[in-house]
């Protein structure tokens, strides 16, 4: 890892010792694509494009910071810039579906999910069209630029609309793993992406299928039920229970909408208490989506932890996410609280 990458892990993650800057000039539109190890989003596009002539790729001005360029400069042909028209971008993209084409459509997961949840809705889950919106810099990663940037609601908003698959992808390989898949699979789908700074969990490319969640470490004492960006910080922060005797299972529960249900009830049966990690309103999103399968369960011990339902601060990344305990000491921390109580 490079001194440039070190810095700028501190700054969105948190991972590195010492203060954390209260500056941002390298999160500006533009940043290089080594600072950004995580971001595979064109290239993996144009992998697959070699080989699959269905595959479009559209963005709203945001070429730089998605990186769908890398997209461009290999199949410049197959690459539309809507300027800052993100619905008509969703609309259009329904339009190419429709012809038989595959749209990849990305811009920032506000502007995607949010703005355009009624074009996702009815253009694309309604009539089933093949459509794949990309919603990038998720949750709080884009924290300098406040709530207008801020996508906490979006697996809430769009979790609900019958007929549209929403993912979570967790690090570059998950990312890679998941566009490969999404090509094939049926009606529309919501792909969230973090900031691209998305520290590895999976060291090589893993086999996925949607609606089935992926266990990555084995636990009796608890289940941490997690997706995206926090799947890492969940990982670390067993890692930290481990030291006072605590064994704690970790899912990553990438497919919010098909959820698995049966590890769901796995996790109930076999560990007895589950808590749901994840960088999203506490209200509508990985947590409730769990919730609403306990519910049909004996009851045990559950909690959701997330962002409290607020606009959240403005401020670096880093400090957010520890301010949320959404780091892997805070996580760790509010684990023990939850064991105790």
């Amino acid at each position: 890892m490079t001194k440039d990458m070190q810095d700028e892990s501190e700054i969105f993650r948190g991972t590195t010792t010492g203060s954390t800057r209260l500056r941002d000039a390298r999160s500006v539109r533009g940043t290089p694509k080594a600072g950004m190890p995580a971001f595979v989003l064109g290239e993996e596009l144009a992998d697959i494009a070699d080989t699959e002539p269905r595959i479009v790729v559209a963005t709203a001005d945001l070429a730089s910071a998605n990186r769908t360029n890398d997209f461009r400069e290999r199949h410049p042909d197959r690459f539309v810039n809507f300027s800052i028209a993100e619905k008509n971008m969703i609309t259009a993209a329904a339009g190419m579906a429709s012809t038989g084409l595959i749209p990849y459509v990305a811009t920032f997961a506000s502007f995607a999910a949010i703005l355009g949840a009624e074009a996702i809705r009815t253009d694309c889950a309604y009539p089933k069209m093949k459509v794949r919106v990309i919603g990038s810099h998720s949750g709080m990663s884009m924290g300098f630029y406040g709530s207008s940037h801020h996508a906490l609601e979006d697996l809430g908003m769009l979790r609900c609309m019958a007929d549209l698959t929403v993912v979570c992808a967790t690090d570059a390989n998950h990312l890679r793993a998941i566009l490969r898949a999404s090509v094939d699979h049926p009606g529309a789908m919501y792909i969230r992406l973090g900031r691209g700074r998305d520290p590895v969990v999976y060291d090589q490319v893993p086999e996925i299928e949607f609606g089935r969640a992926i266990r990555l470490r084995e636990g009796n004492d608890l289940t941490i039920i997690t997706c995206g960006s926090q799947v890492r910080a969940s990982l670390d922060a067993a890692e930290i229970l481990s030291q006072t005797g605590v064994t704690v299972r970790v899912v990553d529960m990438f497919t919010i909408d098909r959820i698995d249900t049966e590890e769901i009830r796995a996790a109930a049966q076999e560990t007895g208490k589950i808590l749901t990690v994840e960088e999203h309103n506490i209200t509508g999103g990985l947590g409730s989506a769990v919730a609403d399968v306990l519910v049909h369960l004996p009851r045990i011990a559950f909690r959701k932890h997330g962002v409290p339902d607020k606009y959240v601060e403005v401020g670096p990344p880093a400090s957010l996410y520890a301010h949320y305990r959404l780091d892997a000491s805070g996580i760790a921390a509010v684990a023990q609280e939850f064991m105790a109580s």
